[in-house]
């Protein structure tokens, strides 16, 4: 891909009307292409085609017709979502067409310093704590990508002193060539989204492309507790400064939580005790913040914790200024969010938990009594990896949506009794509210009753922010 300014007068080609596609059409069609937005639902279920076509923006819905991609075309912008099997995206590899999204356009656009944030779980937290700690430190930080501003709005205002912090799945990740963030942090890597992908492979190397152009002038924040990271840090690939980070182990250099957790999930005796800590290259170390003292608990939004201080260490914050914000910060919408209590029995919401593996963690949040709410989209997982925490943490499950049946079996295994699956209706907001009422049933006072579906939302509901707060007025209506 060239500059988006070196498309004037040639024909780009946009698939997905979501926030993005509309922004990048926005874009072109402002540098004089000729801009064509493609998307598969029908039009009166795309409202933000009326907003383009008053612009002159040419948009075609309901469908890919077959002359969509042609050889005069100059560039296919594609929103993340649509697979690389999809038909135009296919005649446009065919023809040799540059295939992007959206990060690539912004960041050849972009004159500001990127943070780039991805992994499998905890990406909004440390996007969002990130943001905040760089502006307690008086470095200007714009939050966009992933996490809800398009980052080609936020690419065409922001000064070359600021700091855009981009949340990053591996969906736009796969589409970037010559994407080079800053300062890049990479979380944690689990099995998930295999129905894109297609593999595991395919899925690490995506997220690793958040390192693929980095040089020795740059900074790569990686997890030194998870097995994949270890392997990109071992394997030579990386050109950036790597600057670790760890919760189970003290390391030379790095930051880290001093003393370690141990391997296992649940929470020991002792954590007023830990502390954040950051020990330089040349050996000095610095105390951040008591572990005790973060906005928000558990072991893995220390592992988040840790991580947002080193990239804003690396992006030149000052570490006396950032544990303010780690105090103050309570955490983001939809991730292990405090809903209500009644009749003794407390309601969080953590419709985000869209793999199996968030689902472990914000079981071993809570000291147990948890009745959980799971289920959702079936991507192929036999979930198995849940059943011995929920021999553990939960004393009864309700299940719905696609894998209801899947995850029913595995509680079954796991030795559970109070087993509820809620039968799909056509309305999916009424079958979500059944679900709350049958989850209230089987509390008691002491309880706590956990929406974490392990799984997507996509087969009910538009979106996981959709599932969470119809879970929430539930709750609050019971």
């Amino acid at each position: 891909m060239e500059h988006p300014s070196a498309y004037k007068g040639r024909q780009v080609v946009v698939l997905g009307l979501a926030k993005s596609g509309v922004s990048v059409a926005k874009l072109f069609h402002k540098l004089g292409a000729n801009v064509t937005v493609n998307d598969q639902k029908e039009r009166h279920l795309s409202p933000e085609a009326d907003e383009l076509d008053a612009l002159g923006v040419s948009v075609i819905c309901g469908g890919h017709p077959d002359d969509l991609i042609t050889k005069d075309t100059a560039l296919v912008v594609k929103n993340p979502g649509i697979p690389y099997k999809a038909k135009p995206v296919q005649q446009a590899l065919a023809l040799g067409l540059d295939v992007v999204t959206e990060v690539e356009v912004a960041y050849r656009l972009a004159v500001a310093q990127m943070i780039g944030i991805t992994g499998s779980n905890g990406k909004t937290t440390t996007t969002t704590w990130i943001g905040d700690m760089l502006e307690a430190a008086e470095l200007n930080a714009i939050v966009a990508g992933n996490i809800g501003t398009p980052l080609c709005d936020v690419a065409q205002t922001a000064r070359p002193d600021d700091w855009i912090v981009a949340e990053l799945s591996s969906f736009q990740l796969k589409g970037t060539q010559s994407f080079r963030p800053h300062v890049s942090v990479l979380l944690n890597l689990a099995e998930t989204h295999l129905d894109y992908h297609g593999d595991m492979d395919d899925y690490v190397a995506s997220k690793a492309k958040l390192f693929a152009n980095q040089t020795f002038k740059d900074t790569a924040v990686l997890n030194a507790d998870d097995p994949i990271c270890r392997k990109l840090m071992e394997s030579g690939t990386i050109q950036a400064s790597i600057l670790p980070f760890s919760i189970s182990q003290e390391l030379p250099y790095g930051v880290f939580i001093q003393p370690p957790y141990p391997a296992e999930l649940s929470d020991p005796a002792g954590e007023q005790e830990r502390v954040i800590q950051y020990v330089s290259r040349d050996g000095e170390v610095h105390e951040v913040l008591p572990v005790a003292e973060l906005g928000i608990p558990g072991r893995h939004n220390a592992a988040n914790a840790a991580a947002a201080v080193a990239a804003c260490i690396a992006a030149g914050a000052e570490i006396d200024l950032l544990a303010a914000p780690l105090r103050s910060f309570r955490g983001v919408e939809h991730r292990l969010e405090f809903v209500c209590e009644r009749g003794g029995v407390k309601y969080y919401n953590n419709s985000k938990a869209t793999n199996a593996t968030a689902t472990v963690i914000s079981l071993h949040s809570f000291p147990g009594n948890i009745v959980l709410i799971a289920g959702g989209l079936d991507r192929g997982s036999d979930y198995m990896e849940l059943l011995p925490h929920l021999k553990d943490k939960v004393k009864a499950i309700v299940t719905l949506g696609q894998t209801r049946e899947k995850l029913a079996h595995v509680a079954e295994l796991a030795g559970l009794t109070k087993i509820k699956t809620v039968e799909p209706v056509e309305d999916a907001e009424a079958t979500l509210q059944q679900a709350v009422r049958e989850a209230a049933a089987l509390a008691e006072p002491g309880d706590i009753v956990l929406l974490s579906p392990a799984c997507a939302s996509w087969d009910m509901f538009a979106s996981y922010e959709q599932r969470g707060s119809i879970f929430k007025q539930s709750a609050h209506t019971l």
